[in-house]
């Protein structure tokens, strides 16, 4: 009885009461509301676009609201910076790691620390609390020799060491092994038992059901719900984000034919200093058929991409090294690849998969041009307008027309026209990468859609993902690909999350060779 009063007294770690934050063309918050308590592990859901970011950004001191108020322990507070967030004992592990590559591990920490400091010292206590919980963090190690799980490590720690009382979890699985992710969840629970509040921000519905005992959904800039995450389901979960219910994935009875892209003994020396050579990678795709390949990011997935693609070509290289439609592919441009029948969604959505600046119009014409779009070198702009039009209305891209620029859209909605500009085509051959990097529930939940689609059409793909839950919900066979080797091949449904990840972390057969199953099915082909 004594304790549930006391508990009813403590004020909220952080309270947000009515908190806005208008853009130019958005209102990005809208009256949000949210309370954390000491040591609660609170999750924030929501679309692209909902308003998640912003109001972390927030809260971190990044963006100022234009109305509002924030209380810090019961009292109001204004956070005009990360440093002043920092100060008052707000910590954040963002989706995407800040660390500078040729630096060890103390000094990148070093240069998040706002006070002064002494390396020996830092080294010192960095092992500490590295140790203490579990983390295994070697100060003195350089960033580039680390994998992506030790580097988040290195963030965790960072934080860990200015003994935050609220720390920001943004995406922090995207990148990690099952293993490691239990790892994380059971730092995360002695935080809390310790007295740390968490915000855990995250697109995976389990791992919210697994870890958060309160979630905050959140859309259109609006929370739409509150809920205990542990007495809901996926469904009604992603009802409150999309504002209605999510259809099955549907899965069109098919047979697999020929093999489509043959990949054999392929072996690529890295450009990148920091990358991953490919050793001896063998394996085939078949007409009908989604074969996946797992792993964390940083093991040969850019490398073989490149390859693949037609960006990375090694005149040394057999020429069947790569082979698409049984034609030998490995010297031949990205152009001609794509002559064969060959379609590519790259990772890096902005920069690669389209130009930010130019209009959705003119990002189609950059891949599309073949599909009666140009005539004796002529651009058909009625064409390129009605071939971007078709894009959007057919994969639900919302936007404001043909000639909104790239870098106006939402990461789920570019990604939307970029897989429907590639499937247009009618390619034989679909290599796509991260097909739902960053992508909400709604929008992730189509494009995989459309891949059992097209799969279901006769067309060969190939999906590069760090997602196992995705790759198990779309693909037939399984590999992973771990420091530039690939793994044994599984069938999706004689296999699991545990075996795929032991795999993620290097420790397959090397003496059962990928290879043989290449040629094998190349054989029965």
């Amino acid at each position: 009885m004594g304790d549930a009063i006391s508990k009813s007294m403590t004020p909220p770690r952080l309270a947000l009461s009515g908190i806005s934050k208008q853009y130019p063309s958005v209102r990005a918050n809208d009256g949000v509301n949210l309370v954390v308590m000491p040591g609660e592990i609170h999750a924030v859901l929501g679309e692209n676009g909902a308003g998640k970011s912003t109001l972390m950004k927030i809260i971190y001191g990044a963006v100022r609201p234009d109305e509002g108020e924030i209380r810090w322990q019961g009292e109001p507070v204004e956070i005009g910076s990360p440093a002043a967030a920092r100060k008052l004992g707000i910590g954040m592990v963002f989706q995407h790691f800040s660390l500078f590559e040729t630096l060890t591990v103390a000094e990148n920490i070093a240069l998040a620390l706002d006070d002064k400091f002494d390396m020996k010292a830092l080294s010192k206590r960095i092992r500490e609390v590295s140790a203490d919980y579990g983390l295994d963090v070697d100060p003195q190690r350089h960033v580039h020799s680390l994998t992506v799980g030790e580097r988040q490590r290195v963030e965790i720690v960072r934080c860990l060491l200015q003994n935050p009382r609220l720390l920001i979890m943004d995406e922090p699985t995207s990148v990690l092994t099952p293993q490691a992710v239990q790892k994380l969840f059971t730092v995360l629970r002695r935080l809390a038992a310790e007295g740390c509040s968490i915000l855990y921000i995250s697109h995976k519905l389990d791992e919210i059901q697994s870890l958060c005992e309160n979630a905050t959904v959140m859309r259109g800039g609006r929370v739409t719900g509150n809920v205990d995450p542990r007495q809901e389901t996926h469904a009604s979960l992603a009802q409150l984000m999309v504002g209605h219910s999510l259809p099955d994935y549907t899965r069109r009875a098919h047979t697999p034919g020929d093999v489509l892209l043959a990949v054999k003994n392929l072996s690529v020396a890295s450009p990148d200093p920091f990358g991953t050579s490919l050793e001896n990678v063998s394996f085939g795709v078949r007409a009908g058929e989604i074969f996946g390949i797992a792993g964390v990011s940083g093991n040969g997935q850019a490398e073989l991409l490149s390859a693949l693609s037609g960006e990375i070509r090694d005149r040394h290289a057999a020429p069947d090294a790569v082979a698409i439609c049984g034609t030998p592919a490995a010297p031949l441009t990205a152009g001609a690849r794509r002559r064969l029948g060959f379609a590519f969604v790259p990772e890096e959505r902005l920069g690669r998969g389209a130009v930010p600046a130019m209009s959705l119009a003119d990002n189609g014409l950059l891949t599309a041009h073949r599909q009666q779009l140009v005539r004796g070198g002529w651009i058909k702009s009625n064409a390129v307008k009605a071939f971007a039009d078709r894009c959007i209305e057919a994969f639900d891209v919302r936007c404001g027309g043909s000639g909104a620029l790239a870098q106006s859209l939402s990461g789920g909605n570019l990604q939307k026209f970029i897989v429907g500009r590639e499937i247009l085509q009618a390619p034989k051959v679909l290599v796509v990468a991260q097909p739902t990097w960053g992508v909400d529930v709604g929008a992730a939940g189509f494009i995989r859609q459309q891949l059992l689609d097209l799969a279901a059409r006769g067309v060969a793909i190939l999906v590069i993902s760090e997602e196992l839950e995705e790759l198990f919900d779309i693909c037939d066979r399984l590999a992973v690909l771990a420091r530039g080797k690939l793994s044994p091949v599984r069938a999706t449904g004689e296999t699991n999350a545990e075996e795929i990840g032991l795999f993620m972390a290097g420790l397959f057969d090397g003496k059962r060779s990928a290879a043989a199953e290449s040629d094998s099915l190349s054989h029965k082909a």
